[in-house]
């Protein structure tokens, strides 16, 4: 699957929400309510700078029909507050909803755990761990150890260029 970031609808979206530095889930929660055929994904963010680290993150995605279903845009609403250009930038999928699977998720999680922010979202137990933190199931572990394995090919190619 074919995956790219349009940097134009990025920026049109991030305004027409006025999202919000260092808040990616609620950024993409509001812009797949403002957007139509999208789906809502959480993962990894993998930025070209030190300390080369993967960056929880959640973005939504848009398949080009007129192209073809299984192209997908990354519309990443937090976009504008990266400071980064498309080519800095490099996102692993861990889990996506629908718009209808989001909603019906946060208000279980608000009936069930009503002092908790309902985002993000991390399915179902067992949960793996990785380094000190617990996330997600195995899918959460699959795209962390992908964006980890790009986080070790960028400080790489970063000590051969210094």
């Amino acid at each position: 699957m074919n995956k790219a970031l349009n940097e134009t609808l990025s920026i049109e979206i991030a305004q027409s929400i006025k999202s919000k530095a260092n808040q990616p889930f609620k950024n993409a929660y509001k812009a797949i309510l403002a957007t139509e055929n999208a789906k809502y994904v959480q993962g990894f963010l993998v930025v070209a700078e030190m300390p080369y680290e993967p960056i929880e993150h959640s973005w939504i995605e848009l398949s080009d029909a007129c192209v073809n279903e299984s192209v997908l845009s990354i519309i990443d609403p937090t976009l504008p507050h990266l400071h980064k250009t498309p080519q800095e930038l490099w996102y692993f999928a861990a889990q996506s909803f629908s718009i209808k699977q989001l909603k019906a998720i946060i208000e279980e999680s608000k009936e069930d755990y009503p002092e908790d922010d309902p985002l993000p979202i991390y399915g179902n137990a067992p949960y793996e761990y990785y380094g000190d933190v617990m996330l997600g199931g195995q899918e959460y572990l699959a795209a962390y150890q992908a964006a980890e394995a790009k986080c070790q090919e960028l400080k790489e190619l970063n000590a051969m260029t210094n």
